[in-house]
């Protein structure tokens, strides 16, 4: 099994002792870095290319959030799992939309640290269980999930793919498609379900526990 190598964010001394401690007793991965600010983490990411980062979403200097932006744009292929006290969905809608892969609350972090990284690294999206439920009856009733609105079998496996976090790229080679042509079928389902952002492929995944599912 390959190794995952983990970098730290977060300006709590005190929460990144605790979060060091649970990634070093995992035996699959490697702390290869931590930062106490925005900046400071933006360098380790350029420098060491981890496969997570593990950031909090309030820093000094670059937010988490400004830092998911960057990175997600500029280096996909490092994955972000984001650590905070926010239980607010608005939180949750900005994270996911900018292209974080995770989105784990703090106070949840002794029990589900180590299987969130797992998930994320594996390809998938993890939201803490303790608010997915909230996130899931935001959307506004039946409607907003599209009851009712029949998806085709290849609409439903790429729009199930995009909610586990998978890109265009990945969907098309895991189903033996063109680009263009999952491009199409996701439009195509996004557009019979109303859904018009990630956030909101993702909560209709979690309306479906499509999830924990890959």
């Amino acid at each position: 099994m390959p190794r995952i190598r983990v970098a730290l964010a977060d300006d709590h001394p005190v929460v990144l002792a605790g979060i060091k401690a649970l990634i070093q007793a995992a035996p699959e991965m490697d702390l290869i870095g931590e930062a106490a600010d925005g900046h400071a983490a933006l360098k380790l990411i350029l420098d060491s290319q981890p496969d997570v980062v593990v950031m909090d979403i309030s820093m000094p200097g670059l937010t988490g959030l400004e830092l998911v932006q960057r990175v997600g744009h500029e280096h996909a292929a490092v994955r972000m799992l984001v650590l905070t006290v926010h239980e607010d969905r608005a939180y949750v809608q900005k994270v996911l939309s900018a292209g974080a892969r995770g989105y784990l609350l703090k106070r949840s972090a002794a029990e589900e640290l180590v299987r969130a990284i797992r998930a994320v690294h594996a390809g998938g999206l993890y939201v803490d269980p303790a608010i997915a439920g909230k996130f899931v009856q935001s959307g506004g009733g039946e409607n907003a999930l599209g009851e009712g609105l029949g998806l085709s079998e290849r609409e439903e496996e790429v729009l199930k793919l995009a909610a586990q976090g998978h890109t265009n790229k990945e969907t098309a080679a895991r189903l033996g498609l063109s680009i263009k042509t999952v491009e199409s079928y996701k439009a195509r389902a996004m557009e019979k379900l109303g859904l018009k952002t990630r956030a909101e492929i993702v909560r209709y995944g979690l309306a479906r526990d499509w999830l924990g599912e890959n």
